[in-house]
């Protein structure tokens, strides 16, 4: 089951070119350390560079001030205090406005202007926050949350038979503690069954356990091994952990396991490529694969401005419109990152489009000999 910030995307993807200026505005809306939000003086700056490179009165500059003014309001009126970013596409002339508040933040405001919507930053929110399980248990209660887009979608709790042990000798003791092994095992199986049918029902692709030295065994002992494969890590929180408490854990605990199992997918890309197997480096290869709907997994530096090739990538896009750029970019490396991001969001667009997954890469480095970009493919042709 796919979030609904995945099912936003797809759709903004499948986005037809038009003759007018669509924006794509990304916020970070995280209040500062008094609890302000501080976009405003971003977006008069940001509105004013576009709207001077469109002819007074012609048809293009009409509709992108009334897309100003409707986002104006937009962001004084509708945006909840609990959203930590927001992502507003819109465009007048072809009656297109769509908003997505989210939990996860934006890296920075950045105010794109194109003939369709700029989804590369919303794809990299969506690779770093993914849907996921998290089991935090002992032997009498079992808490299952699925987390998604930084947030709780919905918790389930299992709450087996209390028992306690008492001191006793000899076979009254050990009858007693087989009792109670007995409900334990009966507590963790109810546990398993429910978090079966929730990855089942919700296309659920990893799960993360945290439970004690007495619990954790007991799961792994009662997984079946389609489940077994699903768990990631195992991590140590209380069953009275509150909500947000889980969510950090689980989601840093995700982190680290998805850096660490970057390398081992980027070899097997590589040993791919070097076999000439189902592989494809760089981006000039990557996009004529993505064209012909090749890619199964796209993998991208999550440092656009490590794209190699990006410049010529970029201006061959024939969706680009002059004067589409980040309205934020790092001063000392201007250029580079908004080529570099043009192209990714070229490579990202079409992976969407073509149903192929999308896996940022953070270390540079194990990119960096193929320029940055990579696919694993469905097929060869």
């Amino acid at each position: 089951m796919p979030t609904l910030l995945t099912e936003t995307i797809d759709r903004l993807a499948a986005f037809e070119p038009v003759p007018f200026p669509v924006l794509s505005l990304y916020l970070n809306t995280q209040p500062d350390s008094v609890g302000r939000d501080q976009f405003d003086v971003f977006l008069r700056k940001a509105f004013a560079q576009p709207l001077s490179t469109y002819r007074t009165a012609s048809p293009e500059r009409e509709s992108l001030s009334r897309d100003v003014s409707r986002i104006e309001r937009y962001v004084a009126e509708s945006i909840q205090p609990s959203a930590n970013g927001v992502a507003v596409f819109a465009c007048s002339g072809a009656d297109f406005f769509e908003a997505v508040q989210l939990d996860a933040p934006i890296d920075q405001h950045a105010l794109y202007v194109g003939n369709r919507p700029h989804l590369y930053p919303l794809v990299k929110v969506d690779d770093r926050y993914p849907r996921y399980a998290a089991v935090v248990a002992d032997t009498t209660v079992a808490r299952i949350f699925v987390f998604g887009t930084n947030r709780l979608e919905h918790e389930e709790q299992v709450v087996g038979q209390k028992t306690k042990r008492v001191k006793a000798g000899g076979w009254s003791q050990a009858r007693f503690q087989r009792h109670v092994d007995h409900y334990h095992l009966h507590h963790v199986k109810e546990v398993v069954e429910r978090l079966d049918r929730i990855v089942a029902e919700e296309g659920i692709g990893q799960v993360i356990l945290a439970g004690d030295e007495v619990i954790v065994p007991l799961f792994r002992e009662q997984l079946p091994p389609h489940l077994a494969d699903k768990v990631v890590d195992v991590v140590r929180l209380d069953t009275r952990a509150p909500e947000r408490e889980v969510l950090e854990a689980s989601l840093e605990s995700l982190h680290q396991k998805d850096a660490d199992s970057d390398t081992a997918v980027v070899g097997r890309l590589l040993d791919e490529v070097r076999a000439g197997g189902l592989g494809v480096a760089g981006a000039q290869a990557t996009l004529e694969a993505l064209a012909l709907g090749q890619v199964d997994l796209l993998l991208l530096s999550a440092d656009a401005s490590r794209i190699g090739d990006a410049e010529r990538l970029a201006q061959r896009d024939e969706d680009h419109v002059a004067g589409e750029m980040p309205a934020a970019v790092p001063s000392e490396s201007g250029r580079e990152a908004q080529s570099g991001e043009r192209a990714a969001n070229r490579l990202v667009t079409l992976a969407r489009q073509t149903s192929a997954g999308v896996r940022f890469i953070e270390d540079p480095s194990l990119l960096a000999d193929i320029g940055g970009v990579g696919a694993l493919l469905r097929f060869r042709v």
